[in-house]
């Protein structure tokens, strides 16, 4: 290129290929009118019939200083990821037919961003929780079906913000003009932040919550009762006959179906009257040659039988094994998750703090099983009756810190929540029961769920695992843009999936009912004077357990 071209030149494409675009800028001034040069920044380039290709800034970098070259500026050089064409008014994903050699590069427009993104999505259809984080003035709309209707994650690592994204989202799908919407979302809230954020969801916790422990199928029986871990063929053998004898005893259906009762059939059955069976056997004597000798199994049962009585003596299970549990009702269960109670809600808040740490999995993978089941039974039910949309009433479940009970590992006391949640990952969305997972430790997670998600809300990840993780799961033609995931600032996430036209970096908007998840202001609080401490009242809480 001779020096006068040179001059009037301001940028170039010097190479366009399918997932790069290589460009030259040799006045940075004109090249950037006003505008600013940042990785992230949207790229016009024309050629000379009018097409249109949009690309976005992926590194840049510079050569040469005002004393080279002969008083000839700093050469700029960008490399970018084309996105899409704009025909006709509008932008459509994929297609870079673009002529070379290229007429036109310059910075894409404040109007042409705004119609990529704004004019994306129909109204009718349109869900948004966020604005461009390089332009808040501009709205990122997603295909709100497609976004609930695919499962959903949300990593970032501790103080990146993402409870507040996860409220945001749900207070966002919750609104409308007319009052409740038939939104169903069901939160596995392990920290108890989002009673702040949803002041009129139906709240449970270890004191109204009432799950009777005969709903649980086969696996959660054993994981709970049973020492698992021990392989103990002698109390799972015992257990499974004390149970079902239990079952076949309290049984009001036809006679014929009695001698089908399995483990995993959900009828009521007597926990006590198990704990009996088992201390017959473990005290059993039997006939000899010179006369009573000790039974099979006696004296071999004392553990099973310790641990299922400090169970039942646990005040802290009472959700589960208390009187008011064990009489509730398959359809007041059933009711009091959907949020179909005596005050209706859209949100039901599953306050799991207080329930033991060695039954959350438990706890967890038995309402997320009545939940799949209910739209699985509901859907063939509707199905039945020729209606077209299969579940009218779908549910959202969000597992918060899902890497706690659902952990990428193979032991056998994640097993119940591990099948539950997996089944619900592959199955869930055919019966309108999808899932949103929230993790700051998203490589702790069952892979076999993760991978099932197809929209990613992705926060700032400190950690290199974790961040390679997230990556693999990310499609390849993402490019660069994943590379800034440790540099995101709080608020600000990688938004990519089938639901939103491509992906960027956005920021979530503002909530006037933020989660209660502000981290303690350790220094300040060092500075005031000493605090009394109440003990008593500590004392109490911690015995009335």
């Amino acid at each position: 290129m001779n020096e006068e071209h040179r001059e009037e030149l301001i940028a170039q494409a010097d190479s366009i290929y399918p997932s790069r675009v290589n460009i030259t800028i040799y006045d940075l001034d004109a090249f950037l009118q006003g505008g600013t040069l940042a990785v992230g920044a949207y790229l016009h380039l024309e050629d000379n019939t009018g097409k249109v290709l949009i690309a976005t800034i992926e590194n840049i970098s510079a050569s040469g200083t005002e004393a080279e070259d002969q008083g000839a500026g700093r050469v700029y050089r960008l490399a970018g990821q084309p996105l899409g064409m704009l025909v006709n008014g509008r932008f459509e994903r994929g297609n870079t037919a673009i002529a070379f050699p290229v007429q036109k590069v310059e910075l894409a427009s404040h109007g042409e961003i705004r119609k990529i993104f704004e004019e994306s999505v129909s109204d009718g259809d349109g869900f948004c929780f966020a604005r461009l984080a390089s332009d808040v003035d501009i709205r990122v709309p997603l295909d709100g079906n497609r976004f609930f209707n695919k499962h959903i994650a949300i990593v970032g690592s501790t103080g990146s913000g993402k409870s507040y994204t996860v409220t945001r989202i749900l207070q966002t799908a919750c609104q409308t003009r007319a009052g409740r919407n038939n939104a169903h979302v069901v939160i596995f809230d392990i920290h108890s932040e989002y009673r702040a954020a949803f002041p009129d969801a139906n709240c449970l916790d270890i004191s109204n919550l009432a799950l009777p422990y005969w709903l649980m199928n086969s696996t959660e029986l054993q994981e709970f009762f049973l020492d698992t871990e021990g392989n103990d063929h002698n109390q799972r053998n015992v257990f499974k006959e004390g149970v079902i004898m239990s079952k076949a005893k309290h049984f009001k259906g036809p006679e014929e179906l009695r001698n089908k009762l399995t483990l995993d059939t959900p009828v009521f059955f007597e926990i006590e009257e198990v704990l009996n069976y088992a201390i017959e056997k473990n005290e059993e004597m039997v006939a000899g040659a010179r006369g009573e000798k000790a039974g099979p199994l006696n004296g071999k049962l004392s553990n099973f039988i310790d641990r299922m009585e400090t169970k039942l003596g646990d005040r802290r299970l009472a959700f589960l094994l208390g009187e008011r549990a064990r009489r509730q009702s398959f359809d007041a269960v059933l009711r009091q998750l959907m949020g179909y109670g005596t005050e209706r809600s859209n949100v039901t808040i599953l306050d799991v703090s207080g329930v033991p740490f060695e039954v959350l999995s438990i706890t967890v993978s038995l309402v997320s099983r009545i939940l799949f089941e209910y739209g699985y039974f509901y859907k063939r039910i509707r199905s039945a009756s020729g209606a077209e949309i299969h579940n009218d009433v779908p549910v959202l479940l969000v597992y918060e810190e899902a890497h706690k009970y659902v952990p990428n590992t193979g032991s056998v006391k994640y097993r119940a929540a591990r099948e539950s949640i997996e089944r619900i990952a592959k199955e869930g969305r055919k019966y309108g029961v999808s899932l949103m997972l929230a993790s700051q430790r998203p490589s702790e997670i069952s892979e076999t769920i993760f991978s099932q998600c197809n929209n990613f809300v992705a926060m700032r990840l400190t950690n290199p695992t974790d961040q390679n993780f997230v990556k693999r799961l990310l499609p390849d033609s993402m490019g660069s843009v994943v590379d800034s995931l440790p540099a995101l600032r709080t608020g600000e996430c990688l938004l990519t999936g089938e639901a939103v036209l491509m992906p960027c970096i956005v920021k979530i908007q503002s909530t006037d009912c933020p989660p209660a998840s502000n981290d303690i202001p350790y220094w300040s609080l060092w500075q005031e004077p000493w605090h009394e401490l109440n003990i008593d009242a500590i004392r109490e809480q911690w015995m009335d357990r």
